[in-house]
């Protein structure tokens, strides 16, 4: 068996940071990701989003690209929220994303940090770099 500890923080937005990850599509949303993660064995410590993007710590195995572990998730969760009772079906993930190697001593200050988006949100504590999604984002 290979031996691996490859962390993540990977950070990715609804389309053109509009606030379309309203509550009721934040509960379909953790349902996908969490199976599917499940799925592609994928572990998931930490999760957390406010309206216009999402935030997951992840331990992505050797076999899987960070990129295709992405737009699994973000395609799965998309299709579910477009497929939930009463959806228009125009919800959508913008294109990219952010992805962070976390080192195992900083693993759980950004579990933390993943997990408490909306109060850090709310309270103005975000860490820029934790927010990027985009080269240009400095």
């Amino acid at each position: 068996m290979t031996y691996w500890r490859l962390h993540y923080h990977l950070i990715w937005a609804t389309f053109q940071r509009e606030p379309t990850l309203t509550l009721e599509r934040e509960k379909i949303f953790y349902v996908v990701l969490y199976n599917k993660a499940k799925e592609l064995e994928v572990k998931i410590h930490a999760a957390g989003n406010v309206e216009d993007h999402a935030h997951v710590v992840a331990s992505i195995p050797p076999k899987l690209s960070v990129a295709d572990c992405i737009r699994h998730f973000k395609g799965a969760s998309s299709f579910s929220i477009n497929h939930m009772k009463g959806s228009d079906g125009e919800f959508k993930w913008q294109e990219g994303y952010g992805a962070l190697s976390v080192g195992e001593r900083s693993l759980e200050a950004v579990k933390e940090y993943a997990a408490r988006q909306k109060e850090h949100h709310r309270e103005n504590k975000i860490i820029d770099v934790y927010e990027r999604m985009e080269e240009d984002d400095a």
